[in-house]
């Protein structure tokens, strides 16, 4: 756990000129001949990449989104960044699992009041929960990414909630990528914040609400057994 801090804190600043939106756009015609003559490498090399900066938490899985769009395309490229981010985010889980994970949630689960009604509540309502962070655009990724493993989530249910949960806004980001040769031809920059427009955000937190449901009707029961 101690490394990826480190690995994240370094990356922060040493990477962040390579992992841009301005190096995207200087390299992309290398980057597309390459892929032309180095396919199926190019998408290994890629994945990996990806993989490595959801693991260390890195500057630039944005970038690595709409670079994953920019050569493959919206169904590849979705298909590839999905892949490759729910690969990271189990990494860094597994990671911080081993690191702190256990021993942080056994005192939790040892603990009184109100931190272990908390811890209980998120316990009994684990899959909404879990797709709720992951469909939320507000909580960061790494986040996400990081609090399962303090509360003693099952590694089946972080990758499944992890893969699901994150399709709709890396298609969003994807298809955004995808159509980056005419934003590049026009001398602009990508519009990041399409996510937030109501008609790409509204079926998002539809989803989001439809996942929060399940702890909806819990409370609801409860109230009429009080």
């Amino acid at each position: 756990m101690i490394l990826i801090l480190t690995v994240a804190a370094v990356g922060a600043f040493t990477l962040r000129d390579y992992l841009s939106f301005d190096a995207l756009r200087d390299n992309r015609e290398a980057l597309l001949a390459f892929r032309d003559g180095n396919y199926v490498l190019t998408a290994a090399v890629f994945i990996a990449v990806y993989v490595a900066i959801v693991a260390f938490s890195l500057p630039g899985a944005s970038i690595a989104t709409l670079t994953g769009g920019f050569l493959f395309g919206t169904i590849f490229g979705s298909v590839f960044n999905v892949g490759a981010a729910t690969l990271g985010a189990m990494a860094i889980f597994l990671a911080a699992r081993w690191g702190l994970g256990d021993a942080l949630g056994k005192k939790l689960e040892n603990s009184g009041g109100a931190v272990k009604q908390i811890k209980d509540g998120i316990d009994e309502n684990q899959w909404s929960m879990l797709f709720l962070i992951r469909l939320v655009p507000a909580v960061p990724f790494f986040l996400a990414n990081l609090i399962p493993a303090f509360l003693e989530v099952p590694l089946h249910r972080y990758v499944v909630s992890t893969f699901l949960g994150i399709i709709p806004g890396t298609v969003v980001y994807t298809s955004v990528g995808a159509g980056l040769g005419e934003v590049f031809a026009r001398g602009e920059t990508p519009n990041l914040g399409i996510i937030f427009e109501p008609h790409v955000i509204g079926p998002i937190l539809g989803l989001a609400a439809l996942s929060a449901l399940p702890i909806v009707i819990k409370a609801l029961r409860g109230k009429k057994d009080v």
